[in-house]
């Protein structure tokens, strides 16, 4: 028999022997986990979590405490389709491949079986909620379910103040950056998907199949529009960077002019941003950051409530960083690791879990992950290694290496060392950066060219191309 006509034969009887219970209450298959999938756009690792005391992050914070801690994940590109193709199909961006905003899983890789498409043909019933792929009719054969919350009086970019609403499409320009409004969580599109969650939730505990459950929260992405109440944890508190300056030496293709944020109306099209300005942008994204949150503590909540905890794998994650002023930039879209570095946090229910992991993993290792997790056999297309054992055990160890990329930038991640190269469709390399994260961790000084560098340089440029693959051209 196959797996999935064992599985079907298993269920049955499963499902035969729980008619004796209340109608509508059906047993979960035994040993299968759920699992709960959160996706958080643009979030930092700056998070109580993280040693970070001045952030407000008190339910990720207890995820965090019951689970495992990654303090050295990357994602594999700054940008929110392309992480997200590239997590969800567990392929690494390559020189034609998953690059852009925009980008499509079943454009750049068609035929590749994704995450939860693995699991939905595995007998998972399967559920989008809000950002998750990109686009919402992205890889829909994935999924049993696809919901995004509707705007309703809300404007597509989720202003609630009727006069923030003014989007000029032809011209480029968009509403006001923030917002601070005296409204309910559920005003926002965040609150709407939570209530979303916790509906489904409940529905899908009745159906007596393993589920796959994917919440995709849109803050803190632009706008960093939250209500006043999270405002106001934040009041006087926020404070600069005190890097906002290019990194000498750095390449000028290392930096950019943070389009996304100037075509904002209020951001200037050029030159740097004024500090009240600067300030009252960070205050709103910490104040997006505890937003989110407490909508994240909503579902986890009502998860426990629902007896579901002990039977649901969860894990949250950021589809990359964001810069706030480090290095003059604001946004992601660099090589930089303020834009790379990620969040990411998996609850194991019923195991003694590590706490915490300073081993570096990249984002193409969460599909094998999750499949050894949930005791799927893996695909054959996946390019990332499972990271399961860094959960357990303490003394686990991972490759030690993850390479990002930004366009031409290729980044290697090892040890203390984040090199990165530009290079042209010959693979000559046209540029390059390395900074020692044990002597400068804010990536203030290029040292690529420095003489006492080279045999560095060299090992990582080897390593890179490795890792890169054959058919990273193709």
């Amino acid at each position: 028999m196959r797996k999935d006509q064992i599985f079907v034969v298993f269920l049955t009887l499963v499902l035969m022997i729980s008619s004796c219970k209340s109608e509508g209450e059906k047993d979960h298959p035994a040993g299968i986990p759920n699992i709960l999938f959160i996706a958080v756009d643009d979030l930092r690792p700056e998070l109580g979590c993280y040693s970070r005391d001045h952030i407000h992050s008190p339910n990720i914070d207890r995820l965090a405490s019951e689970g495992t801690r990654f303090d050295r994940s990357y994602c594999n590109i700054p940008v929110c389709g392309a992480s997200r193709a590239s997590l969800m199909t567990g392929l690494r961006p390559a020189r034609h491949r998953f690059l852009h905003w925009y980008t499509r899983a079943d454009e750049d890789a068609p035929g590749v079986v994704t995450l939860p498409g693995h699991f939905r043909n595995n007998g998972y019933y399967t559920i989008s909620n809000g950002k998750v792929f990109h686009h919402a009719n992205d890889a829909v054969e994935a999924w049993d379910e696809i919901w995004r919350p509707v705007s309703g009086s809300v404007s597509p970019r989720d202003y609630a103040i009727p006069e923030n609403m003014f989007t000029d499409s032809a011209a480029g320009v968009r509403g006001p950056p923030f917002e601070r409004a005296a409204v309910d969580d559920t005003t926002y599109l965040d609150g709407k998907l939570a209530t979303r969650v916790i509906s489904d939730l409940r529905r899908v505990k009745k159906m007596g199949k393993p589920f796959f459950l994917a919440a995709g929260f849109f803050k803190p992405h632009l706008p960093f529009n939250a209500p006043e109440k999270y405002w106001k944890i934040y009041d006087g508190k926020v404070k600069l960077p005190y890097n906002n300056y290019p990194p000498e030496n750095a390449p000028v293709e290392s930096l950019h002019n943070w389009g996304e944020l100037r075509a904002y109306s209020g951001v200037p099209k050029k030159g740097p941003l004024s500090d009240e300005f600067a300030t009252e942008l960070i205050h709103g994204y910490y104040a997006c950051v505890s937003y989110t949150d407490a909508q994240i503590g909503k579902i986890l909540d009502e998860l426990k409530r629902l007896k579901l905890d002990n039977s649901t794998i969860v894990i949250l994650w950021g589809d990359h960083g964001w810069n706030l002023r480090e290095h003059g930039l604001w946004c992601k879209h660099c090589n930089y690791e303020t834009s790379l570095r990620t969040p990411l946090i998996l609850k194991v229910p019923g195991t003694k879990q590590v706490r915490s992991t300073g081993e570096i993993v990249e984002y193409v290792d969460i599909y094998p992950t999750l499949c050894e997790l949930a005791g799927l056999e893996l695909p054959g297309h996946l390019q990332g290694r499972s990271f399961r054992e860094l959960l357990f055990n303490r003394k686990a160890i991972s490759d030690g290496t993850a390479v990002s990329q930004w366009h031409a930038g290729i980044t290697t991640i090892r040890e203390n060392y984040f090199y990165t190269e530009w290079v042209n469709d010959r693979d000559t390399v046209y540029a390059r950066m390395l900074y020692d994260h044990n002597r400068d961790p804010d990536e203030n000084v290029n040292i690529a060219e420095r003489q006492e560098s080279s045999t560095v340089v060299r090992e990582m440029s080897r390593e890179m191309r490795l890792l890169r693959g054959d058919n990273y051209f193709r």
